[in-house]
């Protein structure tokens, strides 16, 4: 598979990265992970080797940390195979009852709860170090000092190499980035043929009456600037753009019959089709697929084979925005 350069980093990362947010069977804290599900989990992340997939993106609450745990069990497997892949986890959601029934779910980036959450990817992780840390959540209640903090700490002690954000506006980045050491190296935001925000905003940008009014805030640009890679989830919109989710309606059926008809052309999957329009942005942007199903997983990847035209490129858009540009 074709890499990319992860941000400013030596890190060369396939194209395409590979999300464990479900491999852990069950987001109930209470349940242990099952000998099916660590079954599963292994079939997902060889299936994703074997495609030449090299990264693999966590976070400290998938499945309630049971991601994190059985993704280790591929190191019994190839104990040598850490050195050869990207690991990068998140922290900074809590949960509703952590660490008591009066506390609600919220954003937490003071400096205990950081290093806290990356001492307990570390163990769940068997690994003693993250390639990338990214922030999950914006916290409204960020204090950028004590997010510095905890970057210099973890850096200075060999525990996380690089870090990034998830979900994070323009403006949060700069904030943010005014008080650290450390270069951002990735922002993960949800893009996809029918999630087009961020690339819409510039489409939109100063009509009087726009059809589809946007928020982008200017952050693909800005990362653009920085040399911050963004990371696309949810790239195939929980299957509704190769038409494998729900009854698609509206632009999602416009979206799904024209994947099909690209796909039959190319001789590929609708999930490549879907991934493909992503890799063709200039942006160099890196999707994170999720699924769990190893064929699924082989059919996205068959994106790396092929690239889209402009005029294929604009249809998609076309049909994803919903309607025609101004």
């Amino acid at each position: 598979m074709k890499t990319i350069r992860l941000g400013n980093t030596p890190l060369e990362a396939s194209r395409i990265a590979y999300g464990c947010m479900q491999i852990g069977g069950s987001w109930d804290r209470n349940r242990p992970i099952t000998s099916q599900a660590q079954r599963d989990a292994l079939a997902a992340i060889r299936a994703a080797l074997e495609c030449g997939i090299n990264f693999f993106d966590h976070a400290d609450i998938y499945c309630a940390g049971k991601s994190e745990e059985v993704f280790s069990l591929i190191w019994r497997e190839s104990p040598h195979l850490r050195e050869k892949v990207i690991v990068q986890t998140k922290c900074g959601i809590r949960f509703e009852g952590d660490p008591n029934d009066r506390a609600p779910g919220r954003y937490d980036f003071r400096y205990d709860h950081i290093v806290r959450s990356v001492e307990g990817s570390l163990k769940r992780l068997q690994t003693g170090y993250l390639d990338v840390l990214l922030l999950h959540r914006p916290d409204a209640l960020v204090e950028p000092d004590e997010v510095a903090r905890a970057f210099d700490d973890l850096y200075h002690s060999g525990k996380v190499r690089f870090f990034g954000l998830s979900n994070h506006t323009a403006a949060q980045i700069a904030l943010l980035q005014s008080h650290l050491d450390q270069l951002f190296v990735a922002n993960q935001l949800e893009l996809n043929i029918l999630h087009t925000h961020l690339i819409d905003e510039g489409i939109v940008f100063n009509q009087s009456n726009p059809a589809k009014v946007v928020r982008g805030e200017g952050t693909l640009e800005y990362c653009r600037l920085h040399n911050i890679t963004i990371q696309a989830w949810a790239p195939l919109a929980g299957g509704a753009v190769a038409g494998t989710g729900d009854s698609p309606s509206g632009a999602a059926k416009n979206v799904s019959a024209l994947v099909a008809d690209l796909a039959r052309e190319k001789n590929v999957s609708r999930e490549a089709i879907a991934i493909a329009w992503l890799l063709r942005h200039p942006a160099y942007i890196q999707p994170i697929i999720g699924t769990t199903k190893p064929e699924r997983i082989r059919a996205a990847c068959e994106a790396d084979s092929i690239e889209l035209t402009r005029e294929e490129w604009y249809r998609l858009f076309i049909a994803g925005r919903g309607g025609p540009l101004p």
